[in-house]
């Protein structure tokens, strides 16, 4: 990778874009990033920048289009705090009104000069702002979001589980668990006095084989995992014929029999519940689930049936999606829709398969619930997902294809890291009323009791590497935080749910202020947690952690408790080679022996173990 210095032009334009041209790595150095890597973000983003000529042509469009719009395409404010719009310099005086969501009208007082100014009391909602200033009219979606997220634990402490799913099988499940698991491990942790129970991504996996293993690799987040449905839960298995029945029940011990207590096999489970959703989809509806499944598909619009498109041709093409025939790779392709009336029975069924699971998901929320839990199923949201699955085909316009998400080195990884994941375009969050992200939010607080946002630093930046390159050579993009944080406040508040973010890693300066200023909780993990921040003092105790927390001993990535004690950490990252000239595998282990002997003062000192 070429280290070319950033021009002065070059920097501006990228300044203008939200590409960063520097930044501090884990050790709070400064790294500048040279010119390759903004250049190929920008053209990522669509912004000509091969040359200084492209450069100038650039910036000079970006400058243009900013002196031609009367107003901004969305935006923010909090409510019981008033807010100035800027209006296009010189327009003169400015006449504005809010159109509510409730469809009313509110005239907004006129006579400001280039601006307008919103009333600290406009309801919370999704509203539309219309402006006039002489002959230009101009309007705009208006977030109106509360100013901090839901507390349902109020000023106190609560305590649950983290589970996998997958991994919280019962006799009743097919080899992993599922959506029925969920609802009893539930009931069962609110009888012990649980407030929540947070359960990895249920995102949905692309319907071909094989299945992917993580749940954090998804197909789409906007959407569930039919691989978890509970099958003998549903009206339509009561209505089999006695043969269907048992047929079903031979799928379920072929998917149990694939399956051992150490590994979970995805692919068989899969297999032999599509058979068997195959034998229940011929169940003719009642008249009251009809009815509701109608009203379902409707509440969910065109989303669900791209959704639908996407598994019924990927279970003709298989996937990625980038490899099917020309025609059919955009959702709004002339093509399409000839293939949607041939491919109907196939969008259906998996449409069908949504609407499913859904149910399912409600009635586990309301065994939370009614357990007493206070908080209730906390639902994980991926970062991103597969380049070459159902969000990625059907929101193509929203995403920066020809870049992937990751992470700068650091002392975990010092090669960087690179999740394979196509990051959202930021220019296009505004233009599209935060559709992208509010849709996803929606989708995962649906039958939920809070969220999870894994690398909640994502709102504020994300780090982008070009594709095919090494994750150190990419470079931070900026996202409008604050825009986000709103349509996350607001959302949440519409769920009354929990809003936890994980900052865990490399986190720049005022992120975690701003969490705990709108109360998102932030992750602490008792590995991590020293006195002062200092890995060379002791681990924190008990009383000393933050208020607005969600403190774990591990996370789904970090070594199980034993596997830390037993350094599994070390002995796989060695295996990977991933330690780099700064630390060898036996300074590391020499490391974690200190950190062994701090966690038992931890523990003699809390009272958990003698002395």
């Amino acid at each position: 990778m070429t280290t070319e210095p950033v021009d002065d032009d070059l920097a501006t334009l990228a300044a203008a874009c939200g590409v960063t041209t520097s930044y501090y790595d884990y050790r709070n150095r400064p790294v500048d990033t040279g010119a390759e890597p903004v250049r190929l973000a920008l053209a990522a983003m669509g912004v000509a920048a091969d040359d200084p000529a492209a450069v100038r042509g650039s910036l000079e469009r970006l400058r243009s289009r900013a002196a031609e719009r009367l107003l901004a395409p969305s935006v923010v404010m909090r409510t019981g705090t008033a807010a100035t719009v800027a209006v296009r310099a010189g327009t003169g005086v400015v006449e504005a009104a809010v159109h509510t969501e409730d469809g009313s009208v509110r005239r907004l007082p006129g006579g400001e000069p280039d601006r307008v100014v919103l009333p600290a009391d406009l309801p919370t909602g999704y509203h539309r702002l219309a402006v006039a200033a002489g002959s230009a009219e101009a309007s705009a979606l208006l977030v109106t979001a509360p100013a901090r997220c839901p507390q349902p634990l109020g000023e106190r402490r609560g305590w649950g589980w983290m589970a996998q799913l997958y991994q919280a099988r019962s006799n009743k499940s097919w080899g992993m668990g599922d959506y029925g698991d969920l609802a009893t491990l539930a009931a069962w942790s609110g009888g012990l006095g649980a407030a929540m129970l947070l359960v990895n991504p249920l995102h949905a996996a692309a319907p071909v084989l094989p299945q992917t293993d993580s749940p954090y690799y998804p197909s789409s987040r906007r959407y569930r995992s039919p691989l978890y449905l509970r099958l003998e839960a549903l009206p339509e298995h009561d209505a089999l014929s006695v043969a269907a029945r048992a047929e079903v029940a031979r799928l379920a011990t072929q998917a149990r029999s694939a399956s051992d207590k150490a590994t979970i096999d995805r692919d068989a489970v899969f297999v032999a519940k599509t058979a068997a959703l195959e034998l229940l989809a011929s169940v003719p509806r009642s008249a009251d689930r009809d009815a509701a499944f109608a009203a379902w598909r409707r509440e969910q619009g065109q989303g669900v049936v791209d959704f639908g498109t996407f598994c019924a041709l990927a279970e003709r093409h298989g996937t990625p999606w980038q490899q099917w025939p020309a025609a059919l790779r955009h959702p709004r392709g002339p093509a399409l829709a000839q293939v949607r009336r041939q491919l109907a029975a196939r969008v259906e069924f998996h449409v069908w398969l949504q609407w499913l699971c859904d149910t399912q998901l409600a009635q586990a929320d309301a065994a939370a619930h009614a357990s007493g839990m206070a908080v209730g199923v906390v639902h994980d949201l991926a970062v991103g997902v597969d380049p070459g699955g159902a969000d990625a085909w059907a929101l193509q316009d929203d995403l920066a294809t020809a870049m992937t998400v990751g992470a700068p080195p650091d002392s975990f990884n010092q090669q960087g890291q690179d999740w394979r994941l196509p990051p959202l375009l930021p220019g296009r969050l505004a233009p599209t009323g935060y559709a992208p992200f509010r849709d996803m939010l929606r989708s995962v607080l649906r039958h939920a009791g809070g969220v999870r946002v894994d690398h909640i630093m994502g709102l504020w930046r994300l780090w982008w590497v070009p594709e095919g390159r090494p994750a150190s050579d990419g470079t931070y993009v900026r996202y409008p935080a604050e825009e986000l944080l709103a349509v996350l406040a607001l959302e949440a508040h519409r769920a009354a749910a929990l809003v936890i973010g994980e900052d865990l890693g490399t986190v720049e300066e005022g992120v975690r202020e701003t969490l705990a200023e709108q109360a998102i909780l932030s992750s602490r993990v008792l590995y991590f947690e020293h006195v002062d921040d200092d890995a060379g003092q002791p681990l924190l105790p008990a009383a000393d952690y933050a208020p607005l927390a969600l403190t774990t001993i591990t996370t789904h990535d970090l070594p199980t408790a034993a596997g830390w004690w037993a350094d599994e950490d070390v002995r796989v990252q060695t295996e990977l080679g991933l330690y780099g000239a700064a630390t060898t595998p036996s300074a590391e282990a020499a490391r974690k022996a200190g950190e062994r002997a701090q966690m038992r003062a931890l523990l003699v000192s809390e009272g958990l173990v003698g002395p």
